[in-house]
């Protein structure tokens, strides 16, 4: 007899931000795994792509243009699901952006592009599917939070100061709509490498640092992302509700210096 424990088979997921990265990692293994699934993105054409790719070895997924920014796309994203599929079983919040700069140099715009998709945005699809999930009186939230809610990186302020918000978040929904069977956390990747990161930690030294820091001697693929993702939306985390994963490679277990020991 197969163990369900932490079977997603069948489930109905949206996750935004799915059309690369860590979004199309957690889609692609949402999929292999019997559910149906939908991503949505801002571009129709990235969207369009990952769709065909992962729907060659998967369970054929579904994509939504969709600006989490904007109620009236977030809306009717929510409302063709349900429409479609009857439910939404889990939300896996992916969507997010970031601009490294020194502080006084943000401006006004900039601020607030950061804080509309990672804050706001987040905040908007929570709310809608929330509410589809009260209706139902079951459902699974998964945020995704930032190694920058444990200590924010130096040049990425206003995008630290969002995923506080996400944090916050997770906690102030877990404890309002716990009542209603819907279970919201979240997972804080480490230092991942993804399209948009490549450059940054193609840099020898910076690759050196990262390595050095890290416990586990080196920096995380989108993969590794996949395992908490699967058990915060089963069964096996169904007493589990406003915690944050750390899936860091243990960089936020401790601080390394240059000491041999």
């Amino acid at each position: 007899m197969s163990d369900t424990l932490f079977s997603v088979k069948n489930q109905v997921v949206v996750i935004t931000g799915g059309s690369r990265g860590i979004g199309k990692e957690i889609a692609s293994a949402f999929a292999s795994r019997e559910a149906t699934v939908i991503i949505a993105g801002r571009d129709k054409a990235t969207l369009s792509r990952t769709v065909a790719e992962i729907s060659k070895n998967a369970n054929p997924i579904r994509a939504e243009v969709c600006d989490i920014s904007s109620s009236k796309d977030v809306n009717a994203l929510v409302e063709s699901v349900v429409s479609r599929h009857g439910r939404i079983d889990t939300l896996v919040s992916v969507a997010g952006v970031n601009k490294r700069m020194r502080a006084e140099a943000y401006t006004p715009e900039e601020y607030d592009w950061i804080t509309d998709i990672n804050a706001k945005g987040a905040w908007i699809v929570a709310q809608a599917v929330g509410k589809k999930m009260i209706a139902r009186q079951n459902g699974s939230i998964i945020n995704i939070d930032s190694l920058n809610t444990y200590a924010p990186l130096r040049g990425t302020t206003p995008y630290a100061m969002s995923k506080a918000s996400v944090l916050m978040m997770t906690r102030g929904l877990a404890n309002e709509w716990g009542r209603y069977g819907i279970r919201v956390n979240s997972i804080a990747p480490g230092f991942i490498l993804t399209d948009l990161t490549k450059k940054v930690w193609s840099d020898e030294s910076m690759q050196a640092w990262g390595k050095a820091n890290t416990p586990l001697e080196r920096l995380g693929t989108v993969s590794d992302l996949v395992g908490s993702a699967i058990f915060l939306a089963s069964d096996a985390s169904k007493f589990m509700t406003g915690q944050t994963i750390r899936v860091d490679g243990g960089f936020t277990a401790g601080i390394n210096w240059p000491i041999e020991i």
